[in-house]
């Protein structure tokens, strides 16, 4: 970047940094084809979820860093959609047993991989550490989120006719509730990133963050796909995070 955008180039700079998410990862390209494995499946289920019960412990830590009292109240709303009886992380649970898991297995976390404990506990550490203005615009990956849930919604039902369909309220739930996400964090990165220090600073973050999602999947290949979690070639190492498809 060479020069200070206006909102509208810099808002398309952001956008374009979408052919970097995870959408396009080979692992999530089987999945929606309908290539994946039951196991496949459920170890992206299983290990997403530490994903999931990240957030609000990262948007909590956002707020516990003083935004003004109007960011405050609306990311207030981010916290209660996942925490909340019968929000985020109670949809995932049930998507979880959809796929033939047990919800204690889920909770334990028995089944996360350390390269994807290690990128999550570093999104919330990121989180913690930072200007709050830059933890919250490092949430712009929900951006490119609305496709990914369609996707998932589109072509599920077909290609994976054995997880029932209450399990997939999680991506039905979210489609509206990121579009909502978005125009808060987007135009606050708009208005806040205004130099050409502070955007280069602010597509430096976004970078991070769809690093860290591609380096979930990295993990998932590796050892899902490819067959090679870790300790994979060191005996009885691995058991642990075996999953036993049911």
């Amino acid at each position: 970047m060479s020069k200070v955008l206006n909102k509208n180039d810099f808002e398309l700079k952001l956008r374009d940094m979408g052919r970097m998410y995870h959408i396009h990862h080979p692992f999530h390209i089987r999945m929606y084809q309908g290539e994946c494995s039951k196991e496949e499946i459920q170890g992206w289920v299983a290990n997403r979820f530490y994903y999931q019960t990240a957030i609000p412990i990262k948007d909590a830590a956002i707020m516990s860093n003083n935004p003004p009292l109007e960011d405050r109240r609306k990311w207030i709303d981010r916290i209660i959609d996942h925490d909340s009886v019968g929000g985020g992380i109670e949809a995932w649970l049930e998507l979880g047993e959809a796929v033939g898991l047990k919800k204690e297995d889920l909770l334990s976390h028995k089944f996360v991989l350390p390269a994807v404990k290690f990128a999550v506990d570093a999104y919330v550490n990121f989180a913690k550490q930072s200007p709050w203005k830059e933890a919250a615009m490092s949430s712009l990956t929900e951006m490119f989120a609305p496709q990914i849930h369609q996707q998932r919604l589109d072509t599920w039902p077909k290609n994976y006719p054995w997880i029932e369909q209450k399990g997939l309220r999680y991506f039905q739930k979210r489609l509206s509730e990121a579009r909502r996400d978005v125009q808060h964090g987007l135009s606050l990165t708009l208005e806040e990133f205004n130099t050409l220090q502070l955007q280069e600073r602010a597509c430096e973050i976004l970078q991070f963050k769809l690093d860290i999602l591609w380096t979930i999947c990295d993990a998932l290949y590796l050892a899902y796909e490819l067959k090679r979690p870790p300790y994979f070639n060191i005996k009885d190492c691995h058991a642990q995070r075996k999953i036993t498809s049911n």
